[in-house]
Protein backbone atom coordinates (compact mmCIF):
# COMPACT_ATOMS: atom_id res chain seq x y z
CA UNK A 1 0.00 0.00 0.00
CA UNK A 2 1.35 3.73 -0.54
CA UNK A 3 1.42 6.21 2.15
CA UNK A 4 0.80 9.06 2.29
CA UNK A 5 3.86 10.83 0.99
CA UNK A 6 4.24 8.43 -1.98
CA UNK A 7 0.68 9.29 -2.73
CA UNK A 8 1.32 12.77 -2.67
CA UNK A 9 4.49 12.95 -5.02
CA UNK A 10 2.55 10.48 -7.44
CA UNK A 11 0.12 12.85 -7.62
CA UNK A 12 2.40 16.26 -8.35
CA UNK A 13 3.78 14.17 -10.93
CA UNK A 14 1.36 13.42 -12.58
CA UNK A 15 -0.70 16.95 -12.34
CA UNK A 16 -4.02 15.04 -12.19
CA UNK A 17 -6.01 17.88 -10.05
CA UNK A 18 -5.49 21.52 -10.35
CA UNK A 19 -7.38 21.58 -7.08
CA UNK A 20 -5.03 19.30 -5.12
CA UNK A 21 -1.94 21.80 -6.14
CA UNK A 22 -2.03 23.89 -3.47
CA UNK A 23 -1.82 21.33 -0.94
CA UNK A 24 0.76 18.85 -2.55
CA UNK A 25 2.55 22.33 -3.20
CA UNK A 26 3.12 22.67 0.64
CA UNK A 27 4.03 19.24 1.07
CA UNK A 28 6.76 19.12 -1.32
CA UNK A 29 8.26 21.69 0.43
CA UNK A 30 7.60 24.87 -2.38
CA UNK A 31 6.31 28.21 -1.48
CA UNK A 32 4.20 30.12 -3.49
CA UNK A 33 5.20 32.95 -5.83
CA UNK A 34 4.53 35.52 -3.43
CA UNK A 35 3.49 35.03 0.07
CA UNK A 36 -0.36 35.80 0.97
CA UNK A 37 0.94 38.52 3.48
CA UNK A 38 -2.08 37.17 6.20
CA UNK A 39 0.88 35.85 9.06
CA UNK A 40 3.53 37.87 9.73
CA UNK A 41 6.29 35.30 9.43
CA UNK A 42 9.10 34.68 11.52
CA UNK A 43 11.42 32.64 13.20
CA UNK A 44 13.08 31.69 16.53
CA UNK A 45 16.80 31.31 16.05
CA UNK A 46 17.77 28.72 18.47
CA UNK A 47 16.15 26.25 16.18
CA UNK A 48 19.22 26.63 13.58
CA UNK A 49 22.15 27.54 16.23
CA UNK A 50 24.24 25.09 13.14
CA UNK A 51 23.34 27.87 10.85
CA UNK A 52 25.24 31.31 11.23
CA UNK A 53 23.17 34.00 12.49
CA UNK A 54 23.93 36.00 8.85
CA UNK A 55 23.32 33.33 7.21
CA UNK A 56 20.40 32.84 8.62
CA UNK A 57 19.19 36.09 7.90
CA UNK A 58 19.66 35.95 4.04
CA UNK A 59 18.13 32.55 3.78
CA UNK A 60 15.00 33.63 5.78
CA UNK A 61 14.83 36.99 3.39
CA UNK A 62 14.97 35.05 0.43
CA UNK A 63 12.20 32.75 2.15
CA UNK A 64 9.61 35.36 2.85
CA UNK A 65 10.29 35.92 6.77
CA UNK A 66 9.89 39.16 8.25
CA UNK A 67 11.73 38.06 11.22
CA UNK A 68 14.32 36.18 13.17
CA UNK A 69 13.81 36.19 17.15
CA UNK A 70 14.47 35.83 20.62
CA UNK A 71 17.37 37.63 20.18
CA UNK A 72 19.56 39.66 22.70
CA UNK A 73 20.45 43.43 21.98
CA UNK A 74 24.23 42.37 20.85
CA UNK A 75 22.35 40.60 17.82
CA UNK A 76 19.68 42.98 16.49
CA UNK A 77 21.66 45.19 14.06
CA UNK A 78 22.79 41.74 12.53
CA UNK A 79 19.39 41.02 11.35
CA UNK A 80 18.01 44.92 10.80
CA UNK A 81 20.88 45.15 7.95
CA UNK A 82 19.46 42.59 6.22
CA UNK A 83 15.81 44.18 6.03
CA UNK A 84 14.37 42.00 8.87
CA UNK A 85 13.30 42.85 12.62
CA UNK A 86 13.78 41.14 15.63
CA UNK A 87 9.51 39.79 16.54
CA UNK A 88 10.26 39.16 20.08
CA UNK A 89 13.58 39.94 21.94
CA UNK A 90 15.63 39.16 24.72
CA UNK A 91 16.06 41.72 27.17
CA UNK A 92 17.53 39.61 30.54
CA UNK A 93 20.12 37.30 30.89
CA UNK A 94 18.13 35.27 33.36
CA UNK A 95 17.48 31.97 31.95
CA UNK A 96 13.04 30.85 31.44
CA UNK A 97 13.69 28.67 34.67
CA UNK A 98 13.62 31.89 36.84
CA UNK A 99 11.10 34.10 36.39
CA UNK A 100 8.78 36.90 37.73
CA UNK A 101 7.12 34.78 40.50
CA UNK A 102 10.46 35.01 42.35
CA UNK A 103 10.39 38.46 44.24
CA UNK A 104 14.16 38.22 45.12
CA UNK A 105 15.14 38.58 40.81
CA UNK A 106 12.58 41.74 41.28
CA UNK A 107 15.40 44.38 41.27
CA UNK A 108 17.86 42.62 38.68
CA UNK A 109 14.71 42.98 36.19
CA UNK A 110 13.50 45.89 36.89
CA UNK A 111 17.24 47.01 35.76
CA UNK A 112 17.51 44.82 32.57
CA UNK A 113 14.00 45.72 31.54
CA UNK A 114 14.59 49.54 32.19
CA UNK A 115 17.90 49.65 30.54
CA UNK A 116 17.17 47.26 27.43
CA UNK A 117 13.09 48.39 26.45
CA UNK A 118 14.78 51.79 25.29
CA UNK A 119 17.18 50.63 23.48
CA UNK A 120 14.16 47.89 21.92
CA UNK A 121 12.32 51.13 21.06
CA UNK A 122 14.87 52.77 19.36
CA UNK A 123 15.71 49.94 17.31
CA UNK A 124 12.42 49.70 15.90
CA UNK A 125 11.40 46.91 17.84
CA UNK A 126 7.57 46.15 19.44
CA UNK A 127 8.21 43.03 21.68
CA UNK A 128 10.13 41.77 24.27
CA UNK A 129 9.99 38.19 26.08
CA UNK A 130 9.25 37.52 29.69
CA UNK A 131 8.97 33.80 31.66
CA UNK A 132 6.95 33.20 35.68
CA UNK A 133 9.67 30.73 36.15
CA UNK A 134 9.24 27.60 37.65
CA UNK A 135 6.78 27.12 40.82
CA UNK A 136 9.14 25.81 43.42
CA UNK A 137 6.15 25.27 45.43
CA UNK A 138 4.19 28.54 45.24
CA UNK A 139 0.67 28.21 44.55
CA UNK A 140 -0.98 29.33 41.48
CA UNK A 141 -1.83 32.05 43.68
CA UNK A 142 1.32 33.47 45.31
CA UNK A 143 3.09 33.01 42.10
CA UNK A 144 0.32 35.08 40.24
CA UNK A 145 0.90 37.80 42.96
CA UNK A 146 4.71 37.70 42.89
CA UNK A 147 4.78 37.78 38.87
CA UNK A 148 1.93 40.52 39.31
CA UNK A 149 4.18 42.92 41.73
CA UNK A 150 7.31 42.65 39.76
CA UNK A 151 5.67 42.86 36.17
CA UNK A 152 4.31 46.36 37.61
CA UNK A 153 6.76 48.56 37.66
CA UNK A 154 8.11 47.58 34.32
CA UNK A 155 5.48 48.00 32.10
CA UNK A 156 4.93 51.69 32.92
CA UNK A 157 8.85 51.51 31.16
CA UNK A 158 7.10 49.41 28.02
CA UNK A 159 4.34 51.45 27.93
CA UNK A 160 6.63 54.61 27.89
CA UNK A 161 7.97 53.26 25.13
CA UNK A 162 5.21 51.41 23.44
CA UNK A 163 6.58 47.65 24.49
CA UNK A 164 4.82 44.68 24.59
CA UNK A 165 5.96 42.37 27.08
CA UNK A 166 4.78 39.16 26.62
CA UNK A 167 5.14 36.17 28.87
CA UNK A 168 5.38 32.95 27.26
CA UNK A 169 2.93 29.68 27.72
CA UNK A 170 5.08 26.73 28.25
CA UNK A 171 4.39 23.26 28.70
CA UNK A 172 5.39 21.51 32.32
CA UNK A 173 3.86 17.93 31.26
CA UNK A 174 7.48 17.46 28.81
CA UNK A 175 9.73 20.18 28.53
CA UNK A 176 9.56 22.19 30.93
CA UNK A 177 8.90 20.39 34.30
CA UNK A 178 7.69 22.80 37.38
CA UNK A 179 7.15 26.11 34.89
CA UNK A 180 4.25 27.93 36.44
CA UNK A 181 2.60 29.83 33.66
CA UNK A 182 1.67 26.52 31.87
CA UNK A 183 -2.36 27.19 31.10
CA UNK A 184 -3.74 29.58 29.15
CA UNK A 185 -6.53 30.89 31.86
CA UNK A 186 -3.61 31.22 34.31
CA UNK A 187 -2.09 33.39 32.09
CA UNK A 188 -5.37 35.40 31.55
CA UNK A 189 -5.97 36.30 34.90
CA UNK A 190 -2.23 37.25 35.13
CA UNK A 191 -3.04 40.20 32.04
CA UNK A 192 -6.61 40.57 33.62
CA UNK A 193 -4.46 41.52 37.52
CA UNK A 194 -2.27 44.00 35.78
CA UNK A 195 -4.56 45.24 33.22
CA UNK A 196 -2.11 46.60 30.96
CA UNK A 197 -2.15 46.90 27.24
CA UNK A 198 1.53 46.54 26.86
CA UNK A 199 1.62 42.55 28.82
CA UNK A 200 0.04 40.10 26.56
CA UNK A 201 0.68 36.84 26.05
CA UNK A 202 3.12 34.74 23.76
CA UNK A 203 0.48 31.62 22.96
CA UNK A 204 2.89 28.74 21.71
CA UNK A 205 0.38 26.28 19.88
CA UNK A 206 3.17 23.22 20.77
CA UNK A 207 3.44 23.73 24.71
CA UNK A 208 -0.44 24.70 24.90
CA UNK A 209 -1.57 21.41 22.68
CA UNK A 210 0.78 19.34 25.36
CA UNK A 211 -1.09 20.91 28.13
CA UNK A 212 -4.73 21.38 27.13
CA UNK A 213 -5.56 20.80 23.81
CA UNK A 214 -8.69 22.85 22.37
CA UNK A 215 -6.30 25.30 20.54
CA UNK A 216 -8.37 26.83 17.95
CA UNK A 217 -11.35 27.50 20.74
CA UNK A 218 -8.89 29.08 23.16
CA UNK A 219 -7.26 31.39 20.44
CA UNK A 220 -10.50 32.45 19.66
CA UNK A 221 -11.64 32.89 23.53
CA UNK A 222 -8.29 34.69 24.42
CA UNK A 223 -7.40 36.67 21.27
CA UNK A 224 -7.23 40.20 23.12
CA UNK A 225 -4.89 38.74 25.60
CA UNK A 226 -2.48 37.17 23.15
CA UNK A 227 0.42 39.06 21.52
CA UNK A 228 2.42 36.64 19.85
CA UNK A 229 2.48 32.92 18.85
CA UNK A 230 4.50 30.10 18.02
CA UNK A 231 5.04 26.64 16.31
CA UNK A 232 5.79 23.45 16.68
CA UNK A 233 4.87 19.65 15.62
CA UNK A 234 3.30 17.53 18.49
CA UNK A 235 4.66 15.08 19.72
CA UNK A 236 8.36 16.03 19.12
CA UNK A 237 8.36 19.64 18.18
CA UNK A 238 9.71 18.85 14.75
CA UNK A 239 8.43 19.92 11.42
CA UNK A 240 5.08 20.70 11.32
CA UNK A 241 3.65 18.99 8.53
CA UNK A 242 1.59 15.72 8.16
CA UNK A 243 4.25 14.01 10.82
CA UNK A 244 2.29 14.86 13.32
CA UNK A 245 -1.19 15.61 15.48
CA UNK A 246 -1.97 19.18 14.45
CA UNK A 247 -3.41 21.00 11.43
CA UNK A 248 -1.70 24.26 10.95
CA UNK A 249 -3.43 25.54 8.23
CA UNK A 250 -6.81 25.29 10.28
CA UNK A 251 -4.97 26.94 13.26
CA UNK A 252 -3.46 29.46 11.13
CA UNK A 253 -6.88 30.72 9.61
CA UNK A 254 -8.16 30.88 13.26
CA UNK A 255 -5.54 33.28 13.96
CA UNK A 256 -6.34 35.35 10.74
CA UNK A 257 -9.43 35.29 11.53
CA UNK A 258 -9.19 36.63 15.10
CA UNK A 259 -7.81 39.94 12.89
CA UNK A 260 -4.49 39.51 14.71
CA UNK A 261 -1.79 41.40 12.79
CA UNK A 262 1.21 40.20 15.12
CA UNK A 263 3.96 37.36 14.41
CA UNK A 264 3.98 33.80 14.11
CA UNK A 265 7.35 32.15 14.74
CA UNK A 266 8.27 28.93 13.69
CA UNK A 267 10.02 27.48 16.44
CA UNK A 268 9.94 23.72 15.56
CA UNK A 269 13.54 21.64 15.92
CA UNK A 270 13.90 20.25 11.97
CA UNK A 271 14.68 16.70 12.06
CA UNK A 272 15.51 16.61 8.37
CA UNK A 273 19.20 17.22 7.06
CA UNK A 274 18.39 20.34 5.03
CA UNK A 275 17.02 22.48 7.88
CA UNK A 276 16.25 25.61 5.80
CA UNK A 277 14.21 23.07 3.72
CA UNK A 278 12.24 22.21 6.67
CA UNK A 279 11.74 25.75 7.66
CA UNK A 280 10.59 26.79 4.19
CA UNK A 281 7.75 24.24 3.96
CA UNK A 282 6.98 25.72 7.87
CA UNK A 283 6.39 29.05 6.17
CA UNK A 284 4.09 27.17 3.17
CA UNK A 285 1.59 25.86 5.70
CA UNK A 286 1.28 28.82 7.13
CA UNK A 287 0.84 30.98 4.95
CA UNK A 288 -2.76 31.06 4.54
Amino acid sequence: MMNRKQALKTIAATAASAVALPEIAKAMNTLPAELKNNINHSVCQWCYNAIPLEDLAIAAKEIGLKSIELLGPDKWAIVQKHGLTVAMAYVTDIGLNKGFNDPSLHEKFLKDFSTNIPKAADAGLKSVICFSGNANGLTLAKGLENCARGLEPVLKVAEKHNINVCMELLNSKVDHKDYQCDHTEWGVQLCEKLGSPNFKLLYDIYHMQIMEGDVIATIRKHQKYIGHYHTGGVPGRNEIDETQELYYPAIMQAIVETGFKGFVAQEFIPKRPDKLASLKQGVGICDV
